[in-house]
């Protein structure tokens, strides 16, 4: 076979990752089919399967790149952040990353990604690194006996609660004036 005629896809799973995640931005979960991410890719409907057994592990890994992004940039938040506001430099970049992304963070907390271990493996990296931030946190306040699981778990389950309670639409426009629990009034205040 001559060189030019060779057969070669390139990064073919990464331009499926880069489309699916268009398309999830488009259309939402619905929308996204793995046909119409084929024909979108330019390859058969057939190929997808040399690269994904089922829709669910391409969005498995979607979801588990969604928090290994969440990860990166709230590692970026922390180290920008200023003595006595690392936990709420990175609750802001959480609610940020909410309403930047609505997409991927509902498919990221979707209960039918919940399990797949990719999922499973990227959120349990991310929330260590909120629990360290924690620990470090109250260690610097001298609040050893501090409930570090329960209070990283209420930083964690803040923006989905969030964005549920606002019918899917993450609205953290408020974020930056975190300060404390969530008041109806701000609760309001974050839904308009």
């Amino acid at each position: 076979m001559e060189a030019g005629r060779r057969y070669h896809v390139g990064d073919l799973r990464g331009k499926l990752m880069r489309e699916a995640r268009d398309m999830l931005d488009e259309g939402g979960l619905k929308q996204l089919n793995l046909r119409a991410l084929a024909a979108r890719a330019g390859i058969t409907a057939g190929s997808m399967y040399h690269h994904y057994e089922s829709k669910a592990e391409l969005l498995g890994e979607l979801a588990a790149g969604g928090f290994k992004e969440l990860h990166r940039e709230l590692e970026t938040v922390d180290r920008a952040a200023g003595d006595g506001q690392r936990l709420r430099g990175w609750a802001t970049g959480y609610f940020h990353f909410a309403r930047r992304e609505p997409a991927l963070f509902s498919l990221m907390f979707d209960p039918e990604m919940a399990e797949l271990a990719p999922v499973t493996e990227a959120r349990a990296a991310a929330l260590a690194g909120l629990h360290g931030i924690v620990a470090e946190v109250a260690a610097s306040q001298r609040r050893l006996a501090a409930p570090l699981d329960q209070i990283t778990l209420a930083v964690w389950a803040a923006a989905p609660s969030i964005e549920t309670k606002c019918n899917g639409r993450p609205a953290i426009s408020w974020a930056s004036d975190f300060s404390g629990p969530i008041s109806p009034r701000a609760h309001k205040k974050a839904c308009r």
